[in-house]
């Protein structure tokens, strides 16, 4: 016998079932010093807090379309007559987009949003920090010589991120503080303060109201308040920030990064470095001679010998097939195509020549 819909619902909630949404509750493999990071970020702050020295939380929000389209959330506007936004989110290659880099400030409850116009990176990511602590975090906290930052472990505050560590390095010496770093372990972002203390409320204060141009956007950010007496303050960052920088292992040496004993690649400090420093670091790290030219004198030094290719392998203690495929892609630059004869002769010449050098 067939059975309503409405018959079916209630035998249902008879039973104790209800409609439900999925559960964002599963955080994946936990990494095993997970909550020991969480006790020492704890810690950490709770004495720079003591000492009043500034304690900020950053992170990158969600990138956000710029334009007339669509937000969700709903607000009040006259019955039937809804703001009018395009129909799809369909966005062409120039389109603009926003990209705001947060600063939270722990003991002011006071938070700081740079809205960049271009790509996020970890330059940015440091030029937001530098921006709030030159336009705001000076005047508060005036005699204080250290900075302390929790992030999460990727985007652009990556906790393995070279280019973020050399520009925080680069901030450092220009401002003489020394900048301690927590990183949130992969997967636990969402305990980071500025996500549940900024950017909630700023998602909330823009619901339902579509982002028609930068301006609008930063009014709706600085437009965000709470009964604790949270105030936001937000600027626009319409620098470019190319991709793809990298460090090399010179410079990266050059940094005056020291890890803590406990998860030193999720905590350390870098301290502000003296002109010598920076001067020493800015000099080219010294030339290595390239691989070919190191086997191009195993090849001249094999010719000059008249020994077989085996048997100079043998007596240097070279790996054969290493040698033999050096000598065929340096076939054309030491002109192995020449009779042996030649090419003896011709090796003496420059042996002799480098000889008497």
């Amino acid at each position: 016998m067939p059975i309503s819909p409405q018959k079916v619902s209630e035998l249902l909630h008879a039973e104790g079932f209800t409609l439900q949404g999925t559960s964002r509750v599963k955080e994946g493999v936990q990494h095993p010093d997970r909550d020991a990071q969480f006790r020492h970020i704890n810690e950490r702050s709770t004495v720079h807090l003591s000492r009043g020295e500034p304690v900020i939380s950053v992170d990158t929000k969600k990138k956000e379309s710029v334009g007339d389209y669509s937000m969700a959330g709903r607000t009040w506007q006259k019955q039937g007559k809804p703001i009018e936004v395009s129909t799809y989110l369909f966005l062409d290659r120039d389109g603009a987009r926003a990209i705001p880099y947060g600063v939270y400030d722990v003991a002011a409850n006071a938070g700081f949003v740079n809205v960049g116009v271009d790509h996020d990176t970890p330059r940015f990511a440091v030029n937001s920090i530098e921006k709030w602590w030159e336009t705001y975090g000076r005047a508060r906290y005036p005699d204080t010589r250290r900075l302390f930052i929790t992030a999460d472990s990727g985007g652009s505050n990556s906790a393995v991120s070279r280019v973020w560590k050399m520009k925080l390095q680069e901030f450092a010496d220009k401002s003489g503080l020394i900048i301690e770093v927590s990183h949130f372990p992969a997967g636990t972002s969402k305990w980071n303060k500025i996500e549940h203390r900024l950017f909630s409320y700023v998602t909330m204060n823009w619901r339902g109201r579509p982002l028609c141009t930068y301006e609008t956007l930063l009014s709706l950010v600085r437009g965000t308040q709470t009964a604790k007496g949270l105030r936001v303050e937000a600027a626009l960052d319409r620098n470019a920030y190319a991709i793809g920088e990298s460090v090399t292992n010179h410079d990266f040496a050059g940094l005056a990064l020291a890890r803590h004993a406990f998860g030193g690649k999720w905590n350390y400090e870098l301290k502000p470095r003296s002109e010598a420093e920076r001067q020493a670091a800015r000099e080219p790290a010294p030339r290595r001679p390239r691989l070919h030219e190191i086997w191009e004198t195993k090849v001249e030094e094999h010719i000059a010998s008249g020994l077989s290719c085996a048997a100079f392998c043998r007596k240097k203690g070279l790996n054969y097939a290493a040698f033999i495929s050096a000598r065929h892609e340096l076939r054309g630059v030491l002109n192995l195509n020449m009779s042996r004869g030649r090419r003896k002769a011709l090796a003496q010449i420059r042996y002799d020549r480098d000889t008497a050098e």
